[in-house]
């Protein structure tokens, strides 16, 4: 599975596009599972603290469920 290079801090992006869409954790890991994304909750806080690497399978569905473009994920990192 492929996944990003852990040279990019977007773990505090997707803190950030969480927030602005006012879920809690427990409500992005139940809609991740329902688009068939298993994650557990404490692989979801590892991503959002940069402690371990996004799938790009998980961003492309954050980026839905957030309703963010992708680029919005790597804001301010470049």
């Amino acid at each position: 599975m492929q996944k990003l290079r852990p040279d990019m801090d977007i773990g505090h992006n997707i803190q950030r596009l969480r927030k602005a869409s006012n879920m809690t954790q427990d409500q992005v890991i139940a809609r991740l599972q329902l688009m068939g994304i298993e994650i557990s909750k404490s692989t979801y806080a590892k991503i959002e603290t940069n402690r371990m690497n996004i799938k790009v399978s998980e961003l492309v569905a954050l980026s839905k469920i957030f309703s963010a473009d992708i680029s919005e994920f790597f804001s301010g990192l470049v």
